[in-house]
């Protein structure tokens, strides 16, 4: 199996999650292979390295025999939830998402409060006006929003691939939102009591995340 980590907003490839998904795996799974690209990237090109990845994977795969269908899938937390939903969308591909975002065009407006446009700014330079930048080195600006806004997450194409973990408790998204979307589309959603965005307790839930990738494969 080949897992790809997609990280959230503020983040990077020495993400948490995505370290402790990978020593888990070099412990316990020799064979399965992670991946955790850097995605601090204009959204369109987070979606086109995604999609390349899953291509050069499942090629190598291919040419290496090891499997005549696919065995790549990915883990996307919060807005990496999001790209991954997407890219399932797309592909096919199997996606566990750990308390994902489900509307990025709308929850990162509220980084727009602290970024006013000067008077007299053209449509131009408003679109490329920078809004945040992020830990890991993205510049969001107001043409990333159209972006998202243009490409909603408004249905699930494969729900027998997709998976997701939600938190009560987070604190940053709407744990009801996504639960009820998720749930509208035949997703298999599994709702935990407590909690935080981060999924502090990542660690201790790895055996099962496992084991929820290989019944999606």
């Amino acid at each position: 199996m080949n897992i790809i980590y997609i990280h959230g907003l503020d983040s990077d490839a020495n993400s948490t999650k995505g370290r402790l998904l990978e020593n888990y795996c070099r412990q316990h799974h020799s064979d399965i292979k992670v991946l955790r690209p850097d995605l601090n990237q204009k959204p369109e090109q987070v979606f086109e390295h995604i999609l390349s990845l899953i291509d050069r994977l499942n090629y190598e795969d291919i040419k290496g025999e090891q499997s005549n269908t696919s065995r790549t899938v990915l883990v996307g937390s919060s807005l990496g939830g999001y790209f991954s939903s997407i890219v399932s969308n797309r592909t096919g591909c199997p996606v566990l998402l750990l308390n994902p975002s489900t509307q990025p065009h709308i929850t990162l407006q509220r980084f727009t409060k602290d970024a006013g446009l000067h008077n007299g700014s053209t449509d131009k330079s408003a679109a490329s006006q920078i809004i945040h930048s992020t830990a890991g080195g993205w510049d969001i600006t107001n043409a990333d929003l159209t972006w998202f806004a243009e490409h909603p997450l408004s249905a699930i194409h494969y729900p027998g691939k997709v998976a997701v973990l939600i938190k009560e408790g987070d604190e940053l998204l709407d744990a009801e939102l996504s639960k009820g979307f998720y749930q509208s589309q035949n997703a298999k959603v599994v709702v935990q009591a407590g909690g935080d965005h981060r999924f502090s307790d990542f660690e201790d839930q790895l055996p099962m995340v496992i084991k929820m990738l290989e019944q999606l494969l």
